[in-house]
């Protein structure tokens, strides 16, 4: 602990702390350059952040082919027939008539009092077991000694067998239900063990290799377009279009293309777009306040909240003003969306041919305009071309391609210079200089305290000297006073 001015009467501590006021003007210096840094370094990262969601928007929409051919379906009578499409069904109207829907096979008991059941022994149990398609495989459910009713309907649930099994405590069955439909289910027992736990259970099965009696489990009997034919489930594809049979009846089923979703999808991409480019033109048009850096935490303490606050605004505006990387990654974008696309047809092989073209108003500073009317028609007579616009096909590359690559080209800049969360300083350019900028803070650090030390210990030399002086002029009064 440092204590000054007893001998002098002087303000030590003051006056070496206006000393060092003035020795921390450059240690300051180095320390708003480090902030001006690091809001470059953010505001760099988050036009990144933009263009990354840009370029997620481009490959989630209008890269894939999928996209295009979105299929819209509908059922003239939904409790008899729903239905949906994929993109290779062909837009048709199809008629279908159900006479009879595809039912799962039910394996009823003889009637027989289970309750307080037990199994008698361990033992495997065999089966065969046939789906309503007619695949057949083998099962085993291993009973144990004293399994109860309850453990041996769990069992038979979680079996192979694929089945739903309840004892009706009414009616005293014991009923298995499979769980898929058609005419082909089968149940068989394979061995003594399962034969013998069968009629255990109340079933009547004569021999080993004989089946479970069933009733029920039926295919789906129906007309398409008039011509008859069955199923082993009330839903199953034909021609890319998936039917689900409800009940008995008729009903139209009506594809077409999906183009409110095709233009719904363009829209979000051109959305995204004049959102990204207004961001990133905004940025780089920023004012940048040269009398306005950032605040030493000293003048910070000076400020209200309201004035820390509006001078930050000033401080960090403009860091990107003017930047070359995202200005030529912005006009290598607008170029890219006016080149031609091969795309077989000389009519739409250029946006703005479907409706998207650049705002006339220079204000806007390359901002696209979307004529909903002019897309539709293009969908209406070619929804390919307008697809291989966007996604290109073959060797030939389409605008979503092509808008990609550019973003992907101008991210990688970026992140040279401004680096990303996985990137060390070392590793990107303003990285770097934030390196050395902390190097050479701590070395100021380091000579900021020799020089504190160096005032102090001439100032404590100066109170020395003081001290002494002081001790010889009482001395020598003393002597004087002594002669009288």
């Amino acid at each position: 602990m440092r204590i000054g001015g007893l001998a002098s009467g002087m303000d030590i501590d003051t006056i070496v702390g206006d000393l060092m006021k003035a020795e921390r003007i450059p240690l300051d210096k180095l320390a708003q350059k480090k902030t001006t840094l690091e809001w470059q370094r953010d505001d760099y990262r988050s036009m990144n952040k933009l263009l990354d969601e840009l370029d997620k928007t481009i490959f989630s929409g209008i890269t894939l082919q999928g996209n295009f051919t979105k299929k819209s379906i509908v059922s003239s009578n939904t409790s008899a027939v729903t239905a949906t499409a994929n993109g290779s069904a062909v837009n048709t109207n199809t008629k279908i008539e159900v006479s009879e829907l595809a039912t799962p096979a039910l394996f009823i008991g003889g009637v027989k009092d289970l309750n307080g059941f037990k199994a008698i022994a361990d033992a495997t149990l065999k089966f065969s077991v046939t789906s309503g398609d007619g695949k057949t495989k083998e099962v085993e459910i291993a009973i144990k000694k004293d399994d109860n009713l309850d453990s041996v309907i769990s069992k038979f649930n979680s079996s192979g067998l694929d089945v739903t099994a309840f004892y009706d405590t009414q009616k005293q069955q014991f009923v298995l239900t499979k769980k898929d439909t058609g005419s082909k289910s089968e149940i068989k027992v394979l061995d003594t063990n399962a034969l013998n736990f069968m009629n255990d259970l109340g079933y009547s099965i004569a021999a080993v290799n004989d089946a479970v009696t069933k009733t029920g489990g039926s295919d789906a009997k129906f007309k398409i377009n008039g011509y008859s034919t069955e199923r082993s489930t009330n839903t199953f594809d034909i021609s890319g279009v998936t039917y689900t049979l409800q009940d008995v009846g008729k009903a139209n089923i009506s594809v077409s293309s999906d183009n409110n979703s095709t233009v719904d999808m363009i829209k979000k991409f051109v959305d995204k777009y004049n959102e990204t480019i207004e961001a990133i033109n905004k940025k780089t048009a920023e004012t940048k306040y040269r009398d306005f850096p950032p605040l030493t935490d000293a003048q910070r303490k000076d400020l209200s909240e309201k004035e820390a606050e509006l001078w930050d605004e000033k401080a960090k505006s403009g860091m990107l003003r003017g930047d070359s990387i995202l200005s030529n990654g912005l006009n290598t974008l607008r170029t890219e969306l006016y080149k031609k696309v091969n795309t077989g047809d000389t009519k739409y092989d250029q946006l703005s041919e479907i409706g998207i073209t650049t705002s006339s108003n220079y204000l806007a500073k390359g901002k696209l305009e979307f004529d909903e009317e002019k897309l539709r028609k293009a969908l209406a007579e070619n929804p390919t071309a307008v697809m291989k616009l966007f996604t290109g096909e073959g060797e030939a590359e389409g605008i979503a391609k092509k808008l990609r690559k550019t973003i992907e080209q101008t991210v990688d800049k970026i992140e040279l210079k401004a680096g990303n969360s996985l990137r060390t300083n070392a590793q990107f350019t303003l990285g770097k200089e934030l390196t050395d900028v902390d190097k050479r803070i701590s070395a100021f650090e380091d000579r900021l305290k020799q020089v504190e030390d160096r005032y102090w210990r001439q100032f404590s030399a100066m109170e020395s000297a003081i001290q002494r002086s002081n001790q010889q002029s009482m001395y020598l009064m003393q002597q004087f006073g002594g002669g009288q």
